[in-house]
């Protein structure tokens, strides 16, 4: 968990702008029309912002709603001080924000939605090991597993799932082992799982993604849900999990110039099951990629959701925004805030 002694950035608020560049010049961003969640967003992995200020920047751009994964296995070594540290970066948040509203600058509110949550009241976690940690996942960490799942704070296990990336050198069997056991857990405990599927380099091998719909196949898709984050893919990929009544959770690489596959895949998922998130730090949407990503910057993503389902699928642009809303609240039983 970062330093707290360390301030890592600044608001940079005193033109009214909420985003800039790392030069300091505004960036334009769409205001959203109705509220925004991040279903996957992490706070303890930043290198260059302070998350508490990350969480202020997410309340001023209309986030309504963060799920945070944490794993047992790598950065959350001590189950109770990350939920201190947690509640104490939500404290301080709400001290900036309260400075920030003093200075003029008014959190989005939405007439259709009067009973939504403030953000800081709407922070919530999702824990489980990253297929990084797969064999890390003894029976300390199993311990320190059940302490963050038995926080009021959660809603889900997850990031679960198989890297077959290159960054991965784990195999195949000892995290689908893992996989396997984390399914179990979640449906013992009646939570949605979030995947995280990582298919090898080459791009005509979808392994990974093959492997997955055959565990979940197998030991069968949690009745509370399953979200497939952080989606990278094409149709074609996304199918099968949508046939097992998975959401699928498009964040900033939905932006980027050569992603036409993935905003295809984005035209065609089924409005109840659409998810926005970020998985920041990483994959800052256009026009701020190449910066580290914050959760305020799911308003980037889920505008460009919105545009491409309209003009690929004549879905209003309104009725994006409330599905990828609605669905988020639904899926880790939330309440929608009409």
């Amino acid at each position: 968990m970062p330093n707290e002694l360390v301030v890592l950035d600044a608001l940079t608020l005193d033109d009214g702008q909420l985003f800039h560049n790392r030069k300091g010049k505004p960036r334009p961003w769409i205001r959203p029309l109705a509220p925004l969640a991040d279903t996957h967003g992490h706070l303890t992995c930043f290198d260059g912002h302070d998350p508490a200020v990350a969480l202020c920047r997410a309340a001023l751009a209309g986030v309504r709603l963060l799920v945070v994964p944490v794993d047992p296995t790598d950065d959350v070594p001590d189950a109770p001080a990350f939920l201190d540290w947690l509640e104490r970066q939500l404290e301080r948040a709400r001290q900036h924000l309260a400075s920030c509203q003093d200075g003029g600058l008014a959190v989005p509110q939405f007439a259709a939605y009067p009973n939504a949550p403030e953000l800081l009241d709407d922070v919530h976690i999702v824990a489980g090991a990253h297929p990084y940690g797969s064999a890390s996942l003894d029976d300390a960490a199993l311990t320190r597993l059940d302490a963050l799942l038995d926080s009021p704070r959660c809603v889900g296990v997850g990031e679960i799932g198989l890297d077959y990336g290159p960054y991965n050198e784990l195999s195949r069997d000892v995290q689908i082992a893992a996989f396997r056991r984390q399914l179990a857990i979640a449906r013992d405990r009646d939570l949605p799982v979030e995947l995280h599927i990582r298919d090898p380099k080459d791009p005509d091998d979808h392994s990974a993604h093959d492997d997955a719909v055959r565990v979940l196949r197998q030991e069968g898709v949690p009745q509370a849900g399953c979200d497939l984050h952080c989606f990278t893919d094409g149709p074609q990929v996304m199918e099968p999990f949508l046939q097992l009544g998975c959401h699928v959770a498009f964040g900033g690489a939905v932006t980027f110039k050569k992603s036409d596959d993935i905003r295809a895949a984005a035209a065609a998922c089924p409005s109840q099951l659409i998810l926005s998130e970020t998985d920041c730090p990483y994959m800052a949407p256009v026009p701020l990629r190449g910066e580290e990503c914050e959760q305020a910057m799911v308003s980037f993503s889920a505008a460009c959701v919105a545009q491409v389902r309209e003009e690929r699928a004549g879905i209003d642009a309104l009725r994006t925004y409330e599905d990828l809303w609605s669905n988020a609240c639904q899926l880790f039983g939330l309440p929608v805030g009409r």
